[in-house]
């Protein structure tokens, strides 16, 4: 089993690789934003971050971007490993059918790109080059029931954060596993990060296990119950 994920870690950096080649000669890749096309991950541990810095991509459309490694650890509980052989996405609360989707699953559908800001609280800020799934692509598999209005992301960690269902919707918030080109590190998130665009980073969602569909749109995630703004709109 050593030796598979091995290999399959040695895949992924090649694929990697092949993926910043390809950017840097053609200035973009596929699946910008506003296009969609099929998924293109792999069903793979997250490779070392140190080893995908190295083939992400630095530039996107002749501005520089920030690096994988320009972020502060500030997950509650340290960055999580998931065990994909296990992991899997549940959509679930007021939908018309619970649904559980797996890693390979979610990036079948349609993938999207966006180079999108993350603005921290803390006063730190990352540019960087996102790519993932619509989230309202997921919630329409499950149907949203016409009382839902808010959308509740619970993490692997223990952490949770919600966002309105239409923000959601209407700005085409991303479900990312790749970030700069590259598979989406374990520090990042992997397998999968929220987009949350014009939000503060708190409302970023690292280690996604699950989102719920409610009606309480006065839900208050981990940080929001301790005093943190619920709209975390970015000024």
């Amino acid at each position: 089993m050593n030796r598979v994920r091995s290999i399959a870690r040695a895949a992924a950096v090649l694929l990697a690789l092949a993926v910043a080649v390809a950017m840097a000669l053609g200035g973009c890749s596929p699946g910008d934003a506003g296009s969609g096309e099929g998924g293109t991950g792999a069903s793979v541990e997250a490779t070392p971050i140190a080893q995908l810095a190295k083939v992400q991509v630095t530039e996107y459309k002749g501005k520089k971007l920030s690096s994988i490694e320009d972020f502060r650890e500030n997950s509650i509980k340290g960055p999580q490993v998931v065990d994909l052989d296990t992991y899997t996405l549940r959509i679930r609360g007021e939908v018309e059918s619970e649904t559980v989707l797996t890693y390979d699953q979610v990036v079948a559908y349609p993938t999207y790109q966006k180079n999108v800001v993350l603005n921290c609280v803390e006063g730190w800020s990352a540019d960087i080059l996102w790519r993932g799934v619509r989230l309202r692509d997921l919630i329409d598999e499950a149907g949203a029931e016409p009382t839902a209005n808010t959308v509740i992301f619970h993490c692997y960690d223990g952490y949770s954060t919600s966002l309105p269902l239409d923000t959601v919707v209407n700005k085409n918030l991303l479900l990312a596993y790749e970030m700069n080109g590259v598979l989406l590190p374990s520090e990042r998130g992997f397998p999968f990060q929220v987009v949350a665009e014009d939000k503060l980073g708190y409302k970023w969602a690292k280690w996604v296990t699950e989102i719920e569909l409610s009606s309480d749109d006065g839900y208050r995630g981990y940080w929001e119950e301790r005093g943190y703004d619920n709209k975390a709109n970015v000024r």
